[in-house]
């Protein structure tokens, strides 16, 4: 165990790699929807389809960048797991049958992304590690979202 313990080091980074890959994926779905790249349909979207597209692409974008990442987040884990019981667990159970998989990952890892340990990179840490013991808060700003 204690060789695995210098790999935390790295944990940081390889949360952001994971939200950064994440987002760029998602992109693609909203751009395959809007524009049909780098394939799919022609844009003659019904409205609901084309909210969801535009939050793929533009959420997608800001978790990308990392800006308002927790609460796009689980805006963005909710519209999965909405897509997932609307498109996909009605047409099989399994989802590796409904093809839902994508949905799903894309749902928890959005969920997992919201939280302000995720946010930190750091699980067994306090969620505030800038307020002390006392409730005060030490030296610096406290960020809504972090």
């Amino acid at each position: 165990m204690q060789s695995l313990e210098r790999f935390s080091r790295y944990r940081p980074h390889a949360l952001a790699l994971l939200r950064i890959i994440t987002a760029l994926l998602f992109i693609e779905h909203g751009t395959m929807k809007l524009f049909g790249f780098p394939a799919g349909g022609d844009g003659n979207l019904p409205p609901l389809l084309m909210v969801v597209a535009c939050l793929e692409v533009f959420g997608g974008a800001l978790i990308a960048i990392g800006l308002f990442t927790r609460p796009v987040a689980f805006l963005l884990s909710g519209e999965m797991a909405f897509a997932y019981f609307m498109g996909h667990a009605p047409k099989a159970f399994y989802p590796a049958v409904n093809q839902g998989e994508a949905a799903i990952l894309f749902c928890f890892i959005f969920l997992i992304s919201s939280s302000p340990a995720a946010a930190r990179g750091r699980s067994t840490q306090p969620a505030r590690p800038d307020v002390d013991r006392g409730g005060r808060v030490e030296g610096r700003l406290c960020s809504l979202f972090l």
